[in-house]
Formats: structure tokens, sequence, C-alpha cells
């Protein structure tokens, strides 16, 4: 076989392990360097088994990884959404943003939506925000007389929110992966973002109005609160996170703070903000410490496994292949966005989007300068395309999220049936940004510069 061929077999192996359903991260190592120790195969290898230079890759890659600047970030913006999660606050957010919405059609899924993209910010995670807002709003929903698909789409789609909207951790792991300022991104994902939570709430208010039934009013006893209780609400439970959200990307998109640095401010803001609720214990500090660890090494093993594969991949010739052979196809640079959106929309089924950006994303960014497309651009297409892979049956994540928290009346079905209404919102926003990047684009632009 040739090396080529080999790089091949490499990648349809990796893709059979994961599906048997081995860890990625290790099964990444494991093809790394089982094919990286045939790629640098000496003539003696031998008597000198252990003298491979796959060992010295393997080691660099693991100590990039712990001493990339970019990478510090994530756990700092994990920790701030664990102890925000665990102190309480979105439930007074929400309570508060159901109060202010109150004459808006769907009122109490309006604050549940804000509510999400509020929360989904400060943490960033789907499976945290799904969980707690399924936990938190949706019995509310459902007891309010709200139908049940509504409400089921409302908490899952609200739940991605946090892939694409500042200070998004999937943008800062792109970023690493590409080359492409974290910073820049999170510019070109702030309208884009906005635009997203956007069409959700204005779906909502829509159904809710042509058909009242769908989200009634609550008795005018229940939303009937003086002007100063409501702003009092506010002060005490929205502005708080708000100031701490704002004052964390602000230093990030006005340059007075690296992602790394602000993400440090944001970490203490969240500490002082539980502390001020009196929510701050040990027990909740402890478990947030614990989760930050583990999904960071989740994180940065993956990129060890990632970085050493994609290696081997390429000194074997396996970029090269897929390379030629996407340009052979003559695709315009419209229908490779296409082509490339559709594989990551399907990889999206059985990955997580962490392994999307670390494992498959490399293999297209070397094809963007063959097709002229800016790698920003790119970026917030995969992380609007990413909200369709929680939302789409029979794989969509967020709606097992839910499911596994719900009553036990509420049948998966009906979460899917829920979902599928605001899939169409994110496949409108994607084809909006399609024919008119400079959404994408202006932000960046006007801020920073062209690059």
């Amino acid at each position: 076989m040739t090396d080529p061929q080999v790089a091949m077999l490499m990648m349809g192996s990796f893709i059979f392990c994961i599906l048997l359903g081995f860890p990625i991260c290790f099964t990444l190592i494991a093809m790394g360097t089982g094919f990286g120790y045939y790629a640098y195969a000496t003539s003696d290898q031998l008597s000198h088994i252990f003298l491979n230079n796959i060992f010295d890759l393997l080691v660099n890659q693991t100590y990039s990884v712990m001493i990339n600047d970019v990478l510090v970030a994530v756990p700092l913006f994990l920790f701030m959404g664990y102890i925000v999660e665990r102190a309480n606050i979105v439930e007074r957010l929400f309570y508060s943003l159901n109060i202010a919405a109150r004459m808006v059609p769907g009122a109490m899924a309006v604050a549940a939506l804000m509510t999400c993209a509020i929360f989904a910010t400060a943490v960033g995670i789907v499976g945290a925000v799904v969980t707690l807002m399924g936990l938190l709003a949706f019995p509310a929903l459902l007891k309010a007389g709200y139908d049940e698909k509504l409400s089921a789409g409302v908490v899952c789609a609200g739940g991605c929110l946090g892939i694409l909207i500042p200070p998004s951790i999937m943008l800062i792991v792109y970023g690493a992966v590409s080359g492409v300022s974290v910073v820049r991104l999170y510019a070109g994902a702030l309208i884009p973002g906005f635009v997203l939570a956007g069409l959700y709430i204005i779906y909502v208010i829509g159904r809710a109005y042509l058909n009242p039934k769908l989200a009634p009013k609550p008795p005018k006893e229940q939303w009937d609160i003086p002007k100063k209780e409501l702003f009092l609400m506010l002060l005490t439970s929205f502005v708080p996170l708000a100031v701490l959200i704002l004052a964390v990307l602000g230093a990030i998109l006005f340059g007075l703070a690296t992602p790394s640095e602000a993400a440090s401010v944001g970490a203490f803001g969240s500490l002082a903000l539980a502390a001020a609720y009196r929510e701050l214990t040990w027990d909740r500090l402890k478990q947030s410490v614990y989760l930050t660890v583990r999904t960071s090494a989740m994180v940065c093993w993956l990129f060890v496994g990632s970085w050493t594969f994609s290696s081997v991949f390429s000194y074997l010739g396996g970029h090269m292949v897929i390379e030629e052979f996407v340009i052979g196809l003559n695709l315009s640079p419209i229908f490779f966005l296409i082509l490339a959106q559709i594989i990551i929309f399907l990889l999206g089924w059985p990955l997580e989007w962490s392994e999307i950006i670390i494992i498959f994303v490399p293999i297209f960014l070397p094809l963007l300068d063959a097709f002229n497309i800016d790698p920003l651009f790119f970026g917030i297409l995969v992380a609007l395309n990413l909200q369709t892979s929680f939302l789409t049956p029979p794989m969509a994540m967020s709606c097992y999220y839910l499911k596994g928290i719900a009553p036990p009346h509420i049948q998966l079905t009906t979460i899917f049936k829920g979902a599928l209404p605001f899939l169409a919102m994110v496949l409108i926003a994607m084809v909006i940004l399609y024919n008119f990047p400079v959404i994408t684009t202006w932000l960046p632009g006007l801020v920073y510069g062209s690059h």
C-alpha cells in the first residue's frame, strides 16, 4: 500500500472505532501512535523499537497543548459558567424576565429564550443549559398551560445558543485550531447570534399571536406587580449577570484584555456574584472545580490526540488526497461551503461539537484558500450549523437532555416535533448568512480593520 492509501485506512479505522463507541480522544492517540509508528519507522526499527519519532511527536504535541495561551481561557470560562449555574442566579433571572415581558404574546416562552441566551452566553455548554432550563422553565411553561411541543422546542433551541453567542467556548477552540483571532471570531459571531435568537423569539411571538391557546396569558393577579418592585427585581437578577457578561465580552472586543485575562475576571466575578447572592458554598465550589477540570481535560486530550493524528495523517499524504479530490470536483465556493456544511451537519449526529471542531474541521481549513473563503466566515457558519446537530432527530442531543429530566408523560417524539420549527429558524439564519456574509465580517472589519 502507498502512504496515501495507508492514510485513508487510518481515517476509515478511526471512524469505525468511534462508531463502535470507543473513547474518541484515546482512539485518536492510539491511531496516531500506531500508524505514526509505521510512518516514521526506520530500517533498523526492530533493534531500536522505542527510537521512533512518533513518541517525540506525541510528547511535543502534549506540551504544545498545555502551553497554548488561547486554551487557557477554556477552563476559566467553564468555571465561570458552572458557578453561575449552581448559584441559583438563573431562577431569579427567569422569573424577573417573565414578569417584565408579561404584555408580549407567549411571554413566558420569550422569557425562557432570553434566559437561555443569557445563561448560554455565561456557560457555553449545551447539556448544562438544557438540563437546568428543563428543570426550571419547562415545568413552569407546562403548568401555565403552554403547548408541550412549543415548550420543549423553546428549551432545546435556547440551550444551544451558547455555541454561537460570545463568549463561546466553541469559538475559542476553533480559534486555536484555525489560527483565527478569537477576538475577531467573537466580533463576527455577535450579530449572527442575536439574529438567530431574534428569529426564535419572533417565531414564538408569531405562534402565540396566531394561536393564543398555545401560550395562554396568565391571570392578571399573577403579573400585576408595581413598576418599582419589577425594577428592583430586574436590578437584582438581570443587571448583575448582564454586567458580568458584558464586562467580560466588552474587555475582549475593545482590546482591553485578552480572552484569557477576561475569562479570569469573569471567573472571579462569578464567585463574587454567587457570594453576593449568598449561594457560594463549599460543596458548590467543589462541584464547579471538579466539572471544570473534567471538561477541560477532555478538551485538552482531544487536542493532543487530534494534533498527533492529523500530523501523521498529513505526513502520509492524507490531506493532499482529500484536497485534490475536492478541487477536482470543480465546485464553486458556494457549493463547497454547502458540501462542507452538509458533512459537518451529518457528523453532528454521532459526535459532539468539540470533536467536530478539533478533528474534522482542520481537514477543511487547507481548502479555504483554494476557494477564497475567509476562515472567520467559515467558523461562524460552522458554529451556526452545529445548532442543527443538536436539534435534528434522531440524534438531537438537546432533545435527549430534556427527555432525561422531563415529566414521564412527555414523549421523545413530542420533543422532536417541538424542536423541528426551531431547526427551520436555524436554516433561515444560515441562508441569510450565506447571502449576506457582511453580517459576519462587518463588525470585525469596523473595529479591527482588515486582516
